[in-house]
């Protein structure tokens, strides 16, 4: 037997938090998060840095901090929670199979569940890097964790590989903490990390950044000794007689991060090619009705402030959809939402016009680069929206707000282009 609630929410980060709260605040009691970690915020509780906040609250705060706002939040609203426990399984009618130490195995049967587990990082394993399997190789996060939490230098001569915002804030922890960060390597020829955290982190420490690198060899036994890096050409390959060794004790790797889909997988939830996210609708609505999806086991943020935006957003239509008994009203014609000419990927991927707001936002990230370009957003042959960037870099979401009023005069509307205009 198992007991029922309205919501469950996976996942009591920032996304699953400000979705409890959204929900809460829409009329709905029974709302239940369950949290792997032992305490809520997620993620954040190891993000010592500032920087967040600014969008949401309208000051700069930690990580600690900015979770806190929403722990408190959810804590006035009486949300109940379950800490250390992981959720086993989600079934295609949404019953959830969980367990912990205080309830041992255990099942609920929701009536709307919002996914909001987050993201990992991509590991060495996926990498494909030669060499040897020495101690002093971790992930950037893993580093993080290390220091902030557990209160432990991982080594003193560090290597970075991968641009990405984790990896860049390492950088100056790393250094702050006494270490020597002798290089961070990117295999792109761009960096996959806010512009704001290349200035503040490298740029503000005298520590370069080699675009168009990557690690090509990890050289040592035991612990690690040294990496070899290399120069790469246009498809990704090292070009010969371009290895550079730097003698290390450990090497961080920065190269992206995985929205957590294994339990939407299991449950039959479409998911994107580029993304490995769930597709979603204007609700944020999978293809399995009444589960949602926000935050970045949706797509990978930049800012945790716009997590808290989609996540409030998730939290509101899955309160609706509990308030209306699991019954959609007939939404009409979907519309399909393409990325073109240098857009990646969307969120959401398709709307229903009678169910968006009179304002929906839409994100997404470009695939290069751009500089005094446009974001453009055509119905067939007719522009409906034509926004002058100065630059667009895929370390930045970027994103359009489509018009309700404009889009219901279009006749026979069936898709939506959004691309990149170079001038």
């Amino acid at each position: 037997m198992y007991s029922s609630v309205d919501i469950v929410i996976i996942g009591g980060g920032p996304a699953g938090l400000a979705a409890a709260v959204s929900a809460k605040k829409n009329g709905i009691e029974n709302i239940l998060v369950l949290e792997r970690d032992h305490q809520l915020g997620g993620i954040l509780n190891q993000c010592i840095h500032n920087g967040f906040g600014l969008h949401t609250f309208k000051e700069e705060l930690t990580g600690p901090e900015y979770a806190q706002r929403f722990i408190d939040q959810a804590e006035e609203l009486g949300v109940a929670y379950k800490l250390d426990t992981t959720v086993m399984d989600i079934s295609s009618s949404k019953v959830v199979t969980a367990m912990n130490r205080t309830d041992g195995l255990f099942e609920i049967k929701a009536e709307a569940v919002v996914l909001a587990m987050g993201c990992r990082e991509r590991p060495r394993g996926a990498l494909n890097i030669p060499g040897c399997r020495p101690a002093g190789i971790y992930s950037a996060g893993t580093a993080q964790r290390l220091i902030n939490i557990e209160g432990i230098l991982p080594g003193r001569e560090v290597v970075i590989l991968g641009s990405g915002d984790i990896g860049l804030i390492m950088a100056r922890r790393m250094t702050l903490e006494g270490a020597r960060v002798k290089v961070v390597a990117e295999l792109m020829p761009y960096s996959g990390g806010l512009k704001r955290n290349i200035v503040q982190c490298l740029d503000d420490f005298g520590i370069p950044l080699k675009l168009s690198h990557t690690v090509v060899d990890i050289r040592g036994q035991k612990r690690l000794e040294s990496v070899v890096l290399a120069e790469v050409d246009s498809h990704g390959k090292p070009i010969a007689g371009t290895e550079e060794e730097y003698t290390c004790d450990t090497l961080l790797l920065s190269c992206g991060l995985i929205p957590e889909n294994e339990l939407s997988l299991g449950m039959g939830i479409e998911t994107g090619a580029v993304t490995n996210g769930p597709v979603v609708n204007e609700c944020l609505e999978t293809n399995v009705e009444g589960v949602f999806a926000c935050g970045n086991v949706l797509h990978v943020h930049d800012l945790v402030d716009f997590v808290s935006q989609e996540a409030a957003m998730a939290g509101k239509y899955a309160a609706e959809y509990v308030k209306s008994g699991g019954n959609h009203t007939d939404a009409g014609k979907e519309i399909v939402i393409l990325p073109e000419n240098g857009v990646r990927y969307t969120v959401p991927e398709k709307i229903h016009i009678s169910r968006m707001p009179d304002e929906l936002t839409v994100r997404f990230r470009v695939g290069n680069v751009y500089r005094n370009c446009y974001i453009s957003v055509y119905v067939g042959e007719k522009r409906i929206l034509h926004k002058k960037k100065q630059i667009a870099a895929p370390g930045e979401m970027e994103e359009v707000r489509l018009s309700k009023k404009i889009l219901e005069e279009i006749p026979g509307l069936e898709q939506i282009t959004i691309k990149v205009e170079e001038t």
